[in-house]
């Protein structure tokens, strides 16, 4: 920017818990060496939010609704009228749930924007059986995408299937996790886990249907000499914990709650492999890359994971794991045997994972962010703060 000029004031929305959400903080800390104030606009839920677990100012709404379709209408309603009148050069949509009301808002105050597509929304497994709710989100994807000038996303499947569809090409930033050298992991004698024992850790924010959940927990049943943490929430997490109860793992499986980025590295750093199971059910999952993929190369552990595209290009091209061909008790089993009994490949896939941690992190993905906003800013320079 100009010696002088005002900063650039950036508005993010996002639907989801930023206290959690990694991609958006990164990001907006990013943005925020641009010599731009950051303002996220999001909704209160829970108290983590009371926490002040986000170093940005952060509007909150508090909402009638918790989900549905009364949930999105009254949320859009409210972010629509908040950025109507606030303060912004430049408005920032995180995935298709913000983007209808940051549209509106862009167009009518003639304040760029950008869309930053953190998944491949519409094919979503939660609207997969909901032909009405899922014909309403493609209905917006397909009539703003086209009219888009700045658009963002995680992988090159999601880019390459916005520019078949709409002839726009996305820039690709993937989640990349931060350095963590830093970072010391816990002795297993602290998570109440013996130390002999091989232990696993299954990660996310997002634990919902067809994350492989159920299958890993009947996994451990028939493995001996392992044991799983289980960090995180999602729709599939009171189920898992059932499951746990009935097969009597509460000793070698134990749950830990959505934490602080650093905070789960520790748990993470603890593990002997991480796991990441996505089944190939829906094309959000096929085209995805999750956080835990390179929280796990960051921790220098191996990775075991699902035979999807994306993870199976990263894996393979880093060797730092191993690849199972469906996602089955019988499959998972088998790979944690060949780590539990093979110090030498075990150790070979977390030398893989130091080594690639060393590219793949969010240090040298951000400048990707960087210079995608820098032309942004730039191209609008001549505003006035709205």
């Amino acid at each position: 920017m100009p010696s002088g000029s005002l900063k650039k004031r950036v508005a993010f929305s996002v639907i989801n818990c930023i206290c959690f959400d990694q991609r958006v903080q990164k990001i907006a800390e990013t943005v925020s060496t641009l010599d731009c104030d950051i303002l996220i606009v999001g909704r209160t839920l829970g108290e983590c939010c009371k926490k002040k677990l986000v170093p940005f100012p952060v509007k909150r709404f508090r909402m009638l609704f918790r989900r549905g379709f009364f949930f999105y209408q009254f949320f859009s309603i409210r972010l629509f009228f908040y950025l109507l009148f606030c303060k912004c050069d430049l408005l920032v949509a995180n995935d298709l749930d913000t983007l209808l009301p940051n549209f509106f808002v862009s167009k009518i105050r003639g304040i760029p924007l950008v869309f930053d597509s953190h998944e491949y929304f519409t094919g979503l497994p939660e609207i997969r059986d909901k032909p009405f709710i899922k014909r309403i989100w493609t209905t917006i994807e397909r009539l703003i995408l086209p009219r888009l000038k700045y658009v963002m996303t995680v992988t090159d499947s999601i880019s390459a299937a916005f520019e078949e569809k709409y002839g726009i090409k996305a820039a690709v930033v993937r989640n990349c996790s931060r350095k963590s050298g830093l970072i010391q992991g816990f002795p297993k004698n602290e998570l109440g886990i013996s130390k002999d024992r091989f232990l696993l850790i299954f990660q996310g924010g997002g634990i919902n249907m067809d994350k492989g959940g159920e299958e890993l927990i009947e996994a451990v049943k028939m493995t001996e000499g392992v044991s799983l943490i289980i960090a995180g929430s999602g729709e599939v997490m009171p189920t898992l914990k059932r499951k746990v109860s009935e097969l009597y793992l509460e000793d070698r499986i134990k749950f830990f709650p959505k934490m602080p980025w650093k905070d789960l590295m520790r748990y993470t750093k603890s593990a002997d492999a991480g796991l990441s199971l996505e089944k190939d059910t829906n094309l959000n999952y096929r085209y995805s890359l999750p956080n835990k993929l390179f929280d796990y190369i960051s921790a220098g552990i191996p990775v075991i994971s699902g035979n999807l595209p994306e993870i199976k290009k990263v894996v393979e091209a880093t060797g730092c794991g191993i690849i199972i061909p469906e996602i089955t008790p019988e499959e998972i089993s088998r790979a944690i045997v060949k780590l539990r009994d093979n110090p030498d490949l075990l150790n070979k896939f977390r030398q893989s994972s130091v080594i690639a941690s060393e590219s793949l992190n969010w240090e040298n993905e951000s400048k990707k962010v960087h210079d995608f906003y820098k032309q942004i800013i730039i191209n609008t320079s001549d505003r006035n703060i709205a």
